[in-house]
């Protein structure tokens, strides 16, 4: 018998079950891997923590060699994340059907809800999902496994059909295989107009978020110079429709330093007629508002007996008593009074005729105190 080189003569005296088992310890002939703890202890940690974190792990090192143009890996190790997070899916379904089944006579289990902690664990491995099929698409169209590509972009469009990306890689399926180059052009255009049609929609819901903190900012502003001036707000249960007239501050509604306007309603209660005046200014006074709306004789006014001399304005405090209002006064100064409140956004202010005051002052008074006394 020849002699053996040296490195096979080791196995002289070996049987074939021992040949075998030690060839199996070579990486080239191994056909099993052994019992190893180190090996055991990283198979391990790759699968520590929740769901959402064990895919994150995985999706993090699918980017880092797609960064690299190792589609294969990348593609690899998407594809492990979108098992484990499938997996709690599936698990979460069978839950689902089991507390759907009708219950057992003699079992009656009372139904589970989640913990805040469990819906958002939920909602991370959801967007963790789509994010791993997106980029597993993208690792087929690199590897021309446009097939693959589409199945994947599929289930990203069934969890978030606004996922423009799916749609755009599902078209590149067809953009890219030889058989479909005809349509290529079409379905580039399709994508674009996607594309476009997703920045209308962005640049629409960014206006209304600008015009939502406008609105926000609007009434902090009021609210802070109304608190400044001390003056007093209150609201019904019934307000009255004013349309678009309300208290604001002018010119800028957004500016601390801009004047303060109300809603004002003049009231004739001798002649149960009214003015409205859209925008009182705080500064303004009483007598110059009337200075010229009763400049002319109003058509109900047969005795000429409403006239910016002639009148006397009164407004009613917060204890159903009346206020008498000077031609001087200006609106600052009597809704800043103490003794006054602005309700429903409306500053309401009875105008009589000078020779009819005391009169209607008395009945006014006398009409409250049967209200309180009812």
């Amino acid at each position: 018998m020849p002699q053996l080189p040296p490195s096979m003569d080791a196995y002289r005296n070996l049987s074939s079950a021992e040949i075998l088992a030690d060839l199996n310890k070579t990486p080239l002939f191994m056909t099993e891997l052994e019992d190893n703890d180190e090996i055991e202890a990283f198979k391990a940690l790759a699968y520590e923590g929740t769901p959402s974190e064990v895919s994150q792990n995985f999706k993090e090192q699918g980017n880092d060699v797609f960064k690299l143009r190792s589609w294969a890996d990348a593609k690899e190790f998407y594809s492990k994340a979108i098992t484990v997070l499938q997996a709690e899916q599936r698990k979460r379904a069978q839950e689902k059907t089991l507390q759907e089944a009708p219950p057992q006579a003699d079992k009656t289990a009372p139904p589970t809800t989640l913990s805040a902690e469990d819906e958002a664990e939920i909602k991370e491995q959801l967007k963790l999902l789509e994010a791993c099929l997106g980029n597993r698409s993208a690792c087929h169209v690199q590897l021309k496994n446009y097939r693959s590509a589409t199945l994947d972009c599929a289930q990203v469009i069934r969890l978030n059909p606004k996922n423009i990306k799916a749609f755009y890689r599902s078209g590149s399926r067809s953009t890219r295989s030889p058989r479909s180059a005809r349509r290529s052009a079409h379905l580039k255009l399709l994508a674009q107009q996607i594309i476009e049609k997703a920045e209308v929609v962005d640049a629409k819901r960014r206006k209304e978020e600008a015009a939502a903190l406008r609105v926000k900012q609007e009434a902090y502003v009021l609210k802070a110079a109304l608190k400044a001036r001390g003056i007093r707000m209150r609201t019904t249960e019934q307000p009255p429709e004013m349309e678009d007239a309300k208290v604001r501050l002018v010119p800028d509604p957004v500016d601390p330093t801009s004047s303060l306007v109300f809603p004002t309603v003049l009231l004739y209660p001798l002649v149960l007629q009214s003015d409205f005046i859209k925008e009182f200014g705080e500064t303004e006074t009483v007598g110059e508002r009337l200075g010229y709306i009763l400049a002319e004789q109003a058509p109900w006014d047969r005795q000429h007996e409403y006239t910016p001399r002639g009148v006397e304005c009164y407004v009613e405090t917060m204890t159903g008593g009346l206020i008498k209002v000077g031609p001087k006064v200006t609106l600052l100064k009597l809704l800043t009074s103490g003794s006054v409140e602005v309700v429903d956004e409306v500053v309401r202010v009875f105008v009589v005729p000078k020779q009819k005051a005391a009169e209607w002052v008395a009945d006014f008074k006398m009409k409250k105190a049967a209200e309180k006394k009812t």
